[in-house]
């Protein structure tokens, strides 16, 4: 039962990321544009699946909190500012989407608190994330440090890095879902920001290594690690070489759909390394799976109602969404219903 759970968050944690990582990174390419036109056609390709894409990090805190009930505590204490902060931001993404299109002189408000939200949304996100590589200090399942532990170099770096990846990922979507100009400009920005995403990557790599940050070790214990990173530079050379022909005007067999496929198999690749260097901990590298797992009767008692009826129902509805406004995104009238 508890590996059942941990499948389950690793799946929740995985699909947030690459769902809501493509609307929060159209959301800070946003603030990029000043024609309304393109503002309304970038807000169009998310309308129908925004909000959903949030549901999974709604199923993955149940998970948490009904399943690893001790990761629920030593997170909460230790990101609590953090987390306030990014569930604010959405909260204000959310706000900020509907009453754009309530309003026309204020309009620049409500856009730029979309932009500003997904910016400190994803920030925080990658604040933490850069904190638990570098472990938490428990003692008996107990946070024992700050108030402000995540506030150091690496954290706000790993921040920032994730602000471009997202940007990355809503980069690809928007090649993958318009037409015309705005399509041209995501092309002729993709290499930019994957430029940058790579940069940050090797100067994550670096500062870990000459900081010598706990999850370095696991890479010198277990070094079938290298795996997962080499799927990832594959990837980066196809998205090159697709952006090469682009550029020579060579024919293309698969010309929008590519670069977002290869950005979300990057982010795989990340995540399964992220994941893989963590086991067999919960929380790194202080809490394992086994010390961190609720009672059995706790967990199966959620099996009945979150494991066997919603996950399944969140993932179908989805799936079948996706699949029902898939394709290229067409105009529609001004104002665009969620």
């Amino acid at each position: 039962m508890t590996l059942f759970w941990v499948g389950a968050l690793a799946l929740t944690m995985l699909l947030y990321v690459v769902l809501d990582g493509f609307d929060l990174g159209i959301g800070m390419i946003l603030g990029l544009t000043r024609s309304e036109d393109d503002r309304r056609r970038m807000l169009a390709t998310i309308a129908p699946v925004w909000d959903g894409n949030e549901t999974w990090l709604v199923l993955a805190v149940v998970i948490i909190f009904g399943a690893f009930s001790k990761v629920y505590a030593a997170l909460l204490s230790a990101f609590y500012l953090p987390i306030v902060m990014m569930l604010g931001a959405l909260i204000l993404r959310g706000v900020a989407f509907e009453f754009r299109n309530k309003t026309s002189r204020l309009r620049w408000v409500w856009d730029y608190a979309f932009t500003g939200g997904s910016i400190v949304a994803t920030f925080m996100q990658g604040v933490m994330v850069g904190q638990l590589a570098q472990g938490l200090p428990l003692a008996d399942g107990v946070y024992m440090g700050g108030p402000l532990l995540w506030l150091n170099p690496f954290s706000l770096l790993c921040g920032l890095g994730l602000c471009f990846g997202y940007a990355l990922l809503g980069l690809a979507w928007l090649i993958a879902k318009c037409e015309g100009v705005l399509r041209a400009r995501a092309y002729w920005l993709l290499p930019l920001v994957l430029a940058a995403v790579l940069g940050f990557l090797a100067i994550v790599f670096v500062y870990a290594l000459a900081t010598h940050v706990p999850i370095m070790n696991r890479w010198l214990e277990r070094p079938w690690l290298a795996v997962f990173p080499l799927i990832g530079a594959c990837a980066v050379i196809s998205l090159l070489l697709h952006l090469r022909d682009l550029m020579f005007h060579r024919r293309l067999q698969t010309p929008d759909r590519l670069p977002f496929i290869m950005v979300v198999l990057l982010f795989l690749s990340a995540f399964a390394t992220l994941a893989a260097s963590f086991w067999p901990f919960m929380v790194p590298f202080s809490l394992t799976i086994a010390q961190a797992a609720s009672p059995h009767a706790s967990q199966a008692f959620m099996f009945w109602g979150a494991g066997l009826i919603f996950l399944p129902l969140t993932l179908f509805y989805a799936v079948f969404s996706y699949r029902v406004f898939g394709g290229k995104i067409v105009d529609e009238p001004e104002h665009v219903h969620s």
